[in-house]
């Protein structure tokens, strides 16, 4: 039984930085996927980062929605089955529940940041940015 428990949301100013985590209990698989999805209220859930990796802490390859690149940061934490997602220089934008999921299979191409693809999904760390 896999489950995804967010932490590290919270509040914070125009240009801060929060850093959200991600711990997985269960096995996920060989291979697998996870990303960080935001929600604000009234929009839909939407990708923010993929990281495609292994049980062996190998990283294949990463995806950023565009307008977190060069502002956020995913990766993993080695010997935990942990993934960290380093938020900088936050915008107002921002502002959203976000969300960790992961799937067992490594999606490439327009996979890997849609919603859809993921099996398994935390329950959400609120970030406000104001």
């Amino acid at each position: 039984h896999v489950q995804l428990v967010e932490s590290g949301g919270g509040s914070v100013q125009v240009g801060g930085s929060l850093r959200l985590s991600c711990e997985v209990s269960g096995y996920i698989g060989s291979r697998y996927s996870m990303a960080w999805f935001c929600q604000a209220p009234g929009k839909e859930r939407e990708g923010v980062v993929t990281i495609c990796t292994d049980d062996t802490e190998n990283i294949f390859y990463t995806y950023y929605f565009d307008s977190v690149k060069g502002r956020f940061t995913i990766s993993r934490e080695s010997g935990k089955n942990t993934v960290h997602l380093q938020m900088n220089s936050l915008k107002p934008e921002d502002t959203a529940m976000y969300y960790c999921a992961a799937t067992s299979r490594l999606l490439t191409g327009s996979l890997p940041l849609q919603a859809g693809q993921y099996k398994y999904w935390g329950q959400g760390t609120q970030v406000t940015v104001s």
